[in-house]
């Protein structure tokens, strides 16, 4: 009988802690868009290495979670950064920018406490990508995945329409340059068919749109 109590006392206090873990774990959906082609031909790479990719667009959905003890489940948060320099090309041994801006925007329905970790969120999942938060906005926003795009999009002045199918054209030896800039649990490369920011704050505004330039898919932290 003390036996017994004791597997189903053990098994309960499992039970506890994995609902807990459950509870605490970031899980969502994830997209980033760069100025310049994630995957392409070694012609396009050089021509694009030095002048491009300086600025890109990062957002997350999440669906349940907590970041440092404040719940987050349902909202979303979108970074636009801008770099000195190509800002991947740190992965393939070249210059990391010594500079490099964001404006992140939150989830109108976030309150103090979980706006404050949006951002603390967004600093310590990029790796120390982003040097300086210029501004943090609360806008409207919409992050919409489909079977073909996903499509994100802040107030009037930032917009992304990725392409989930992406054609690995041969020529030119393409290939897949750069990783994401923050850890995922499934991630595809897609095109960006928009892909523009015209706000301010940032020093520069772009569009950069038809490229195979876009990330998409889950993280779960």
């Amino acid at each position: 009988m003390k036996l017994a109590l004791t597997i189903v006392a053990a098994s309960t206090l499992f039970t506890a802690l994995v609902s807990a873990d459950d509870r605490s774990r970031l899980t969502g959906e994830y997209v980033e868009a760069r100025t310049a082609e994630v995957f392409a031909g070694g012609c396009i790479m050089n021509s694009e290495a030095e002048t491009m990719g300086r600025q890109a667009v990062l957002a997350w959905r999440i669906t349940t979670g907590a970041f440092d003890g404040v719940p987050l489940d349902g909202l979303t948060v979108i970074a636009a950064v801008a770099g000195d320099r190509n800002l991947g090309m740190r992965e393939m041994g070249g210059e990391a920018p010594t500079a490099v801006k964001a404006i992140i925007t939150v989830d109108p329905r976030a309150t103090p406490a979980q706006r404050t970790a949006l951002v603390a969120l967004v600093r310590e999942l990029t790796g120390g990508l982003i040097t300086q938060v210029v501004r943090v906005d609360t806008a409207p926003m919409r992050f919409a995945t489909s079977a073909k795009y996903v499509e994100v999009s802040a107030a009037d002045t930032l917009l992304l329409t990725i392409k989930k199918e992406m054609t690995h054209d041969p020529s030119c030896g393409a290939m897949q340059w750069f990783k994401p800039f923050t850890q995922m649990a499934q991630s595809s490369m897609g095109v960006a068919e928009a892909h523009a920011f015209s706000g301010e704050g940032l020093g520069t505004k772009w569009s950069a749109p038809d490229k195979r330039s876009a990330f998409w898919g889950t993280f779960s932290y």
